[in-house]
């Protein structure tokens, strides 16, 4: 706060300063800094396990309907809370995304399948973008329309389940859709070096499907 040094970071830049808020300390607890800023979404990424405690999820509770819980650290025994305790507490309201993998979960007679936030989901498929269409530059909306990309690509099964991405069974799918999204932008902007006026009449999603790597191999030693 103003005139206590003690609640101040050091050091802080000329970008930062503008930002500080001079009315709160710094040191405040993770239960006071909901209490006063009421945020949507919690996302751990502190390596301190447990530190999203019942007192913590429960206030997230209270003032969202749809609380946004992501205990993102690993390994799991630095997980900030579990997905059972993110669903328990919240009454099954929580949207929960982790770090590492959890178990579907029974809460309140309701099964819960969690999902885990991991990159698998875009990267590949803007790494196939980048190698389909020589794109030149990789936007922020292009990140923005990836993520909207694997969003769209739940089911609403796998919503009804309580997942936050889709099944990683369809991992393939999600990536195709994501390629075909960055692609599409990447033309909009003048950005790719590999795409013809064929592939555009032709179609993107048909030249995306055509490329694809499908990891399988003749055998070499045959069997006797």
């Amino acid at each position: 706060m103003r005139g206590d040094p003690n609640h101040r970071s050091p050091g802080l830049s000329g970008g930062h300063v503008e930002w500080v808020n001079e009315s709160l300390s710094d040191g405040l607890s993770v239960l006071e800094t909901i209490e006063h800023f009421q945020p949507t979404v919690l996302l751990g990424l502190s390596a301190a396990g447990k530190i999203f405690d019942e007192k913590v999820i429960t206030a997230m509770g209270k003032v969202n309907e749809r609380p946004i819980i992501m205990p993102m650290s690993n390994p799991t025994s630095k997980c900030e809370c579990t997905p059972e305790e993110a669903y328990r507490w919240t009454d099954g309201r929580a949207v929960v995304a982790t770090g590492s993998p959890f178990p579907p979960v029974e809460v309140n007679g309701r099964t819960y399948t969690p999902s885990q936030c991991n990159n698998m989901y875009i990267f590949p498929g803007i790494g196939l973008a980048s190698s389909v269409s020589g794109v030149t530059n990789i936007t922020d909306k292009m990140f923005y329309l990836a993520a909207e990309a694997c969003t769209n690509t739940m089911n609403e099964e796998e919503r009804q389940e309580g997942r936050t991405f889709p099944s990683i069974m369809r991992i393939r799918e999600v990536n195709r859709n994501i390629a075909i999204a960055v692609i599409e932008e990447a033309i909009r902007c003048g950005l790719t070096t590999k795409i013809t006026k064929d592939d555009i009449v032709t179609g993107i999603p048909q030249l995306v499907e055509r490329k694809m790597y499908f990891p399988i191999y003749s055998p070499l030693i045959t069997k006797r």
